[in-house]
């Protein structure tokens, strides 16, 4: 999961935020499935629109259906047994998260792009 392409596909600018420079990557059991996952975080001077923008360019590119069920302002993706997100970062989120107060995260449009991916279970990607 962490080799894929599309986690270092970003637009003109955008940076890899500091303090999350490896792919943040690995696995879980959760009620008897397994699930693999992997995902990046980055800086963005500009707006969300310019993000939404490249990466729905990028996913179709590269092969991901967009979730038709998807609500305005979601961005998530599917390929194959896989399902990637595009998150706008809060100081709430971050908050939650465990990342404490970054102001270099909360201003323009930063966001993460993570992605996972059932195994041997059967589920289906979905987002």
């Amino acid at each position: 999961m962490a080799a894929l392409d599309i986690l270092n596909s970003r637009p003109d600018g955008a940076t890899i935020a500091r303090g999350f420079e490896e792919v943040d990557a690995g696995c879980w059991e959760d009620s008897g499935d397994v699930v693999v996952y992997a995902g990046r975080t980055y800086t963005f001077p500009g707006t969300q629109a310019e993000v939404t923008e490249h990466y729905r360019t990028a996913m179709v590119r590269d092969g991901w259906n967009p979730d038709p069920e998807a609500l305005p302002g979601e961005l998530c993706f599917t390929k194959e047994d896989m399902a990637l997100w595009i998150v706008f970062l809060t100081a709430e989120r971050l908050a939650k998260d465990g990342h404490g107060s970054r102001p270099d995260l909360t201003t323009g449009a930063s966001y993460s792009v993570s992605t996972d991916s059932y195994v041997n279970s059967g589920t289906e990607a979905g987002c």
